[in-house]
């Protein structure tokens, strides 16, 4: 019974290890290379299982998510020959998995060693072609963009592609670093001592300008005024001649005036007035106006 379960045993013993190394499982995040004698005969990108030819082909995998490579801090020379400290990072990623494999050998290592090498000569290359001051207020993202566009489509002859670079840090060397702020910041006075001389020639300007404006305005308000008083003076004229000119208006004004007048002197608690017999008023109580 042993003899006969023996060849049993070692057919199943030998189905699992074919279907295992016949079977190949691709991740979400990773892509599978295919390989026969050492070269890559197919890049599996989709996740699933894949059958493989057993003992011939094998199987290396290589990630598909973004992964992130941080350089050494290094030294730069600006265009006015002042050295400062990048140091930086980028996001990458393998956009071409067969071509990566066939001129990095799959090796991860290899592809950070090529983005060192072109990042540093893009940060270099552009950092050299700016002075000192225009590289420490280009750190904004300016500068990023800059170096992204100095690396260009270099690294797609590997296959990889360089998704974002930033600068962590770019700094002066500490025994030039008082020195160099101190005179960005007299220079930065001297601008704002400029702007604001400017801004009081402007507005003295201005003030002139306004306050000539206003000495017409009131100038031609004063003159309309005088033109609107005369006006009123002679209508008021006109009113007096015409109240005067009939012998029956003038008496009827005068008699009201009378009136008036001996309305305004009755004041107090004392309602006695004492008139002399020629007064207009004594004249039109007598019946005489």
């Amino acid at each position: 019974m042993k003899l006969k379960k023996t060849p049993v045993i070692i057919c199943i013993a030998a189905a699992v290890i074919l279907s295992g190394a016949s079977v190949t499982v691709t991740a979400q995040n990773e892509y599978k290379l295919i390989r026969q004698f050492g070269k890559v005969k197919r890049v599996i990108s989709e996740p699933g299982i894949s059958m493989k030819v057993p003992f011939l082909e094998t199987s290396a995998t290589l990630p598909k998510e973004t992964l992130l490579y941080d350089l050494s801090p290094s030294d730069v020379i600006t265009r006015d020959k002042k050295t400062m400290i990048s140091d930086s990072y980028v996001l990458w990623t393998i956009e071409n998995p067969l071509k990566f494999a066939q001129t990095l050998n799959s090796s991860l290592e290899s592809g950070e060693s090529r983005i060192n090498t072109a990042v540093y000569n893009a940060t270099k290359n552009v950092i050299s072609s700016m002075s000192q001051d225009q590289v420490i207020t280009s750190r904004d993202g300016e500068l990023s963009q800059m170096v992204m566009d100095s690396i260009g489509t270099n690294m797609e002859q590997y296959g990889i592609s360089i998704l974002k670079f930033e600068t962590k840090q770019l700094d002066l060397p500490d025994d030039n670093k008082e020195a160099v702020y101190e005179r960005m910041i007299s220079e930065r006075d001297n601008i704002a001592a400029t702007y604001t001389a400017q801004g009081s020639s402007e507005a003295k300007v201005i003030r002139n300008t306004t306050d000539k404006e206003m000495a017409i305005q009131i100038s031609e308000a004063e003159k309309k005024a005088e033109i609107l008083r005369a006006e009123g003076e002679q209508e008021y004229m006109k009113t007096l001649a015409k109240a005067y000119g009939e012998e029956g208006r003038s008496d009827f004004y005068s008699y009201v005036r009378s009136l008036d007048a001996l309305k305004k002197s009755m004041q107090g608690g004392d309602k006695t007035v004492i008139l002399s017999s020629d007064s207009p008023i004594a004249q039109v109580f007598a019946g005489e106006n």
